[in-house]
């Protein structure tokens, strides 16, 4: 019977290296989605629990205080990489991760690119007033061509930031799925 319980643990063991294997990628790349290493090991924990957790025991599990569990969920919940669930009987918050990746980078591309591209399309219209503005005003010829050229230049960048927000507004209305469309569980169903 020992040996049974001996080989238990050890393949317990291989199954925790495994996991910690995806955990320790996911916390180094992470960042990606503007989250730091710490939350992105709660990620890989929550994502591999058996069960949804409570803060209690996310921070049981990784060591570390409630408060940091608390931050970290907090910035997993903003960029739609966990929910709370409920369960009866459980007075306390549950967390899992949310199912639909494609949600959460959705969701983070958009909140991400959408900001950006409104700042910088903000700034071409600001530069664009103040460059016609000297051209009207200026006497020489030299810095009229020089804010002409401007002009070309900022035109140019406006086409990238209307391409741009069409890109976005593919993810925001889920067309992007039509072009590339949501992968299966094909894979998993090989190893079934």
């Amino acid at each position: 019977m020992s040996g049974k319980i001996n080989r238990y643990e050890k393949d317990l063991d291989k199954l925790e290296q495994a996991r910690n294997r995806f955990i320790s990628e996911i916390a180094k790349n992470v960042h990606l989605y503007d989250i730091t290493p710490s939350a992105g090991r709660l990620y890989g924990t929550v994502f591999f629990a058996e069960a949804p957790m409570t803060l209690d025991d996310m921070s049981k599990a990784l060591g570390m205080s409630k408060t940091s569990m608390s931050t970290g969920i907090r910035s997993l919940l903003d960029a739609n990489m966990v929910e709370r669930v409920w369960a009866r009987g459980i007075r306390k918050d549950l967390y899992k991760t949310e199912d639909d990746w494609y949600k959460s980078f959705s969701n983070v591309f958009i909140t991400r690119w959408k900001n950006a591209t409104d700042l910088n399309m903000g700034a071409i219209r600001a530069t664009k007033e103040l460059l016609v503005r000297l051209i009207e005003e200026t006497e020489h010829e030299d810095i009229r061509e020089k804010a002409r050229r401007d002009l070309e230049k900022l035109a140019h960048a406006e086409q990238y930031y209307d391409w741009l927000t069409e890109v976005i507004s593919l993810f925001e209305t889920g067309k992007i799925f039509e072009i590339v469309p949501k992968r299966t569980n094909e894979r998993l169903e090989k190893h079934q």
